[in-house]
């Protein structure tokens, strides 16, 4: 399948889901999720695949075993690239629009344990560039992160924020319909990750295989 955009469709249908997150909803909804998101959405990953890597387009069901929101379905289709250990690419659709993004996500004791001491050490100087130089072009820098800095390390440390963090993300919203609805989705994806891949290559180098 060839692509063609992501179609307004795609924020409609997770809409209707925010309102009716039910599986009565997603049995007689289940063809309209396959047309207008997910088949989208693969069809765009896969144009980026030569460049980034192998994608993985996320099922649509939440994992409910330690959550107390009982709601069965996510209200977004996301589709990720690895590129490290928990690092990479991401993309998303829903009502609320088209996003990209890229960083590291839930990091293991021993993940934690490395970023830190490379945020700590020389080469955080390295990180603290790239993340500002995002935060000036308008990317949403995020992640979980820890009221204070972690134990262990001073408050006043010149990188707290950053060894405050317990992962690490960039994201912005595409806003332009005219390229969200059209093939020209791919190229801007493609320029955004590219622009990430500093964020996500240090990020990669940093945390242990």
């Amino acid at each position: 399948m060839s692509f063609s955009g992501i179609p307004h469709a795609a924020a409609d249908f997770y809409a209707e889901l925010e309102q009716d997150n039910t599986t009565e909803f997603w049995a007689a909804s289940r063809e309209r999720y396959e047309r207008d998101v997910r088949e989208p959405m693969a069809a765009l990953v896969a144009e980026l695949e030569e460049e980034f890597g192998t994608p993985k387009v996320f099922r649509p069901q939440r994992n409910l075993r330690f959550s107390r929101d009982k709601t069965p379905y996510k209200t977004h289709q996301g589709a990720f690239v690895g590129a490290g250990p928990r690092t990479g690419w991401y993309a998303e659709v829903s009502a609320d629009g088209f996003r990209v993004g890229g960083g590291t996500y839930h990091l293991e004791p021993d993940g934690l344990a490395a970023y830190r001491q490379a945020v700590a050490g020389p080469r955080g100087a390295a990180l603290q560039r790239i993340v500002d130089g995002l935060g000036e072009e308008g990317w949403e820098i995020g992640g979980s992160t820890l009221r204070t800095a972690p134990r262990g390390m001073p408050r006043d440390h010149v990188r707290a924020e950053l060894l405050r963090h317990t992962s690490v993300s960039a994201m912005r919203w595409i806003e332009d319909a005219d390229v969200v609805t059209t093939p020209a989705l791919v190229d801007r994806v493609r320029e955004d990750w590219r622009r990430l891949r500093p964020l996500v290559e240090w990020l990669g180098a940093a945390l242990p295989a």
